[in-house]
């Protein structure tokens, strides 16, 4: 099962690629709200950060609030892990 686990370093690295992507992308959209190539791109960056976010947080954790997943929680267990900028690596 390891070989299926994908590396924590790797995936907190593409959280921080599409985030970035989502963020610039929305401060060019304050200037040009109707830029129809820009909200397309939002909306796939958005959808892929949500994905990431969600793929670190069934392996890792979660690193955001939104992809707790309060049901199945019967601790708040992040604080049992390293937390993402510790070393450890994959």
């Amino acid at each position: 099962m390891a070989g299926n686990v994908p590396c924590r370093k790797d995936l907190l690295e593409w959280i921080g690629v599409v985030s970035f992507a989502v963020d610039d992308v929305k401060l060019f959209l304050d200037t040009h709200p109707c830029n129809t190539e820009a909200l397309e791109y939002f909306e796939e960056y958005q959808k892929l950060r949500k994905q990431a976010l969600k793929e670190y947080a069934k392996y890792y954790g979660p690193l955001t609030i939104d992809t707790l997943d309060v049901c199945n929680a019967d601790k708040w267990t992040w604080i049992d892990s390293p937390w993402p900028w510790q070393e450890g690596g994959c």
